[in-house]
């Protein structure tokens, strides 16, 4: 199908997906200017990156599922029931006392928001053709850059006026309003997989053998030590699942991850290089508000304003993508240079003293370069898997992406936290605002430099990936 869209098909189009996608992408962020209020109010600082964490292993875990759903009985209705869970969730975190009631509400709204990202992706996937998508993808990837970054502003204007119980209860609305936005819309299902069976065992593993992982790595030198029985104990589980995951990987007849699109280097390349840029995103979108207020002693509004910059920047990398992938149709060499520039910002915030128009500034910077790789990458995957594998291959992109801000974001925890002098699960919050300034700032400035070799990686790794030229069909 070559017949050119008109913008005043999109729009409608995009109308019908935009809240299940803003909602999806918004609530992975919302809460990091929140944090310190939230940990404020229920305690225990060392499980706050959690607050994120529980929700991004949640969608780790449900995306795969939703994709299976989604071919087999229609992506508008799986979507609309997605958004129910996503609802049961806000409300659970919104009435939290706690903070393991709190990440148990997150969790839940992972488990929604799960197919929000991946479901509304692979719409615009199954009814537009990839070159024509390349020219409204700036569209989309303004949207999620918007709602990502846009997320922390948001928290910290409603934390400093109000409290942060109404950013779960504001989800209710907005969720109603897009499930009738959806039901409005008729698009054809997609229903030839409907058959094939789907892999359980690796459905429940996996998400097990990340849990293992990441929460060894986020207690681990706080709840026991690194060298300890404890610690050996979780290394051979971890172990263990990876054993059950690759047997069963290589014996399913249709895996948890589809083994024949994993062996293609156009399809793992890309997906490679979405885990490390996501790593970097978030785990910069959900500390930078921190390292704002401990460091430079800004309040939660402020904090959140000072990420716009951030914002702008990555709007502009995924409108300038969208761009040059239409006129062009070659994607390829987009996210090595948007990658290089991240990294060179966060060479800059971890080497100039913090100033907050300079962090703005460099916030932008590392932005630009965020905006090139999810336009990019998606378009890529999506083209060379065809259309009969587009809910798979989504489903795919939407999981490297978690899978890599979840681990990004526990991981520079664990860092910062070990950096942090005198830290432990004792450690309040207001003992670090009234602390010495110069340990925060450095510590804060270490992972910087972290974050820049990921960032170097990823635009490495993205040179690596085959020229893929777009078409038209």
């Amino acid at each position: 199908m070559s017949t050119a869209l008109t913008r005043q098909a999109f729009l409608i189009f995009f109308s019908a997906v935009f809240l299940p996608m803003f909602l999806a992408a918004v609530d992975q962020t919302i809460l990091a200017t929140a944090t310190p209020s939230i940990v404020a109010d229920l305690g225990q600082l060392h499980l706050s990156s959690w607050i994120a964490i529980g929700y991004l292993l949640a969608t780790v875990a449900t995306v795969p599922i939703y994709g299976w759903l989604g071919d087999r009985y229609g992506r508008r209705n799986v979507l609309v029931w997605a958004l129910g869970i996503f609802c049961i969730g806000s409300v659970v975190g919104a009435v939290a006392s706690d903070m393991p009631e709190l990440i148990m509400g997150r969790v839940i709204q992972g488990l929604g928001g799960g197919g929000l990202m991946s479901l509304s992706q692979a719409l615009i996937a199954e009814l537009i053709p990839p070159r024509q998508r390349a020219k409204y993808q700036g569209y989309f990837a303004s949207m999620f850059a918007c709602a990502s970054i846009g997320g922390p502003v948001i928290g910290g204007l409603v934390v400093t006026h109000y409290t942060w119980h109404w950013l779960f209860w504001a989800n209710i609305p907005l969720a109603m309003i897009a499930a009738w936005r959806l039901l409005r819309l008729t698009p054809k299902p997609i229903l030839e997989h409907r058959n094939k069976p789907i892999d359980w065992v690796g459905l429940s593993v996996f998400p097990l053998l990340c849990t293992v992982f990441l929460y060894w790595a986020s207690v681990g030198g706080q709840d026991f030590q690194w060298l300890s029985l404890t610690s050996l104990v979780y290394w051979v589980v971890f172990v263990a699942l990876g054993g059950i995951f690759y047997r069963n990987q290589c014996r399913h007849s249709t895996p948890f991850l589809p083994n024949h699109l994993l062996v293609d280097r156009a399809i793992y390349i890309p997906l490679i290089t979405s885990l490390l840029f996501a790593s970097c995103m978030f785990a910069l979108i959900f500390f930078l508000p921190i390292y704002l207020q401990l460091g430079l002693k800004t309040n939660a509004a402020t904090s959140g304003l000072l990420l716009l910059p951030l914002t702008g920047g990555q709007i502009f990398g995924a409108l300038c993508s969208g761009r040059i992938m239409s006129k062009t149709g070659v994607p390829k060499w987009i996210p090595v240079i948007g990658m290089s520039l991240s990294a060179s910002g966060f060479i800059a915030l971890g080497s100039l003293p913090p100033e907050p128009v300079l962090i703005g500034f460099l916030g932008m910077l590392c932005g630009i370069g965020f905006g090139t790789v999810m336009p990019t990458t998606q378009l890529v995957i999506q083209t060379v898997a065809g259309k009969s594998n587009v809910g798979t291959v989504t489903a795919l992109a939407s999981l490297s992406r978690n899978l890599g801000a979840a681990t990004g974001t526990a991981l520079f925890g664990v860092l910062l936290y070990a950096l942090l002098p005198g830290f432990d699960h004792n450690t309040s919050i207001e003992a670090l605002r009234s602390g010495s300034h110069e340990p925060v700032v450095n510590a804060f400035q270490t992972t910087f430099y972290v974050a820049a070799v990921i960032a170097v990686l990823a635009a490495l790794n993205a040179a690596r990936a085959p020229l893929i030229t777009l078409s038209n069909d």
